[in-house]
């Protein structure tokens, strides 16, 4: 799968956040944002600090498909539109003082509407455990559709597919 548009888009802004590429200002929060706990309750654990103060680029997360999710000027979280083999899978971690807030969901929707955008009918896809309540919550806010469900890393994973093609009255 190619890559959809140039690199990076203008940020991208919604009623509360800026949708941008990362800049160094944004170190400390993704340091913080792999070391904690809660964060890597789902993704294989938390990342050892130390390392991560170590190894973590002055410029983080800066290449293809990552967005940092920025409110009043401060990374809160990042969102990852990836290509894989014959598609585009969606992903996203936001500290954990930004949760339950709908900013991942606001977020998501406008970083899928920019795909539809620079890839107008292709779908993308969402991988998440189907313990994570929150993700499976926002998969259907976002209009994921379930494609299976099967285990991998000791847990049950939960697939689904979203399409810009909305069915009428959405």
């Amino acid at each position: 799968m190619t890559e959809p548009g140039p690199w990076p888009p203008a940020p991208i802004r919604t009623e509360r956040l800026v949708l941008r590429e990362s800049e160094a200002r944004d170190r400390a929060a993704f340091v913080e944002l792999f070391a904690s706990p809660e964060v890597g309750t789902y993704i294989g654990g938390a990342q050892p600090r130390d390392e991560l103060e170590r190894t973590v680029a002055a410029v983080p997360g800066r290449r293809f498909g990552l967005f940092v999710a920025d409110l009043d000027g401060a990374m809160i979280g990042m969102i990852t539109l990836d290509p894989h083999d014959a598609e585009t899978e969606l992903g996203y971690l936001f500290l954990p003082d930004a949760w339950g807030r709908g900013y991942a969901t606001e977020a998501c929707a406008a970083a899928l509407d920019w795909f539809a955008g620079a890839r107008p009918g292709e779908t993308v896809a969402l991988r998440t455990q189907t313990a994570n309540v929150a993700s499976m919550r926002l998969a259907a806010k976002l209009g994921f559709t379930e494609v299976e469900t099967y285990e991998a890393y000791g847990a049950q994973q939960w697939l689904g597919r979203w399409s810009p093609v909305r069915p009428a009255g959405r």
